[in-house]
């Protein structure tokens, strides 16, 4: 999926949506941004810096301060595709945020959304 119009999207342009639909089923932006900050390092103040420089997805991930070992455990279908079966790395990396973000929005317990990591 090399080149896939996703990548280039800006993560400033799909993060309300993430917090949108947290906020839909009852869930807060900060629970949207402590999943985030689990896979990739970054803390709120890191967050608010990318989105206010419009950075697209694979510079985000490209820049991560530490992506979490424990990604590898996020299995599950998403957007009709198996999250673990996707080859493309910086496409594997979008699906599994997509896939916490969703788990936060069903409700998903923080332990079990973090992979046993805890809260």
């Amino acid at each position: 999926m090399a080149g896939h119009r996703i990548f280039t999207t800006s993560f400033a342009s799909i993060y309300p949506h993430y917090v949108a639909k947290a906020e839909r089923k009852g869930h807060s932006r900060d629970e949207v941004d402590h999943v985030i900050g689990w896979l990739t390092g970054y803390d709120r103040t890191a967050l608010e810096d990318v989105i206010a420089r419009q950075v697209d997805l694979a510079t985000f991930f490209a820049q991560a301060p530490a992506m979490n070992p424990n990604a590898e455990l996020i299995t599950g279908v998403i957007c009709g595709m198996r999250v673990e079966e996707i080859e493309d790395p910086l496409m594997q990396q979008i699906r599994w945020m997509d896939k916490l973000v969703d788990e936060v929005a069903r409700g998903k317990r923080m332990t079990s959304i973090l992979r046993g990591a805890g809260a």
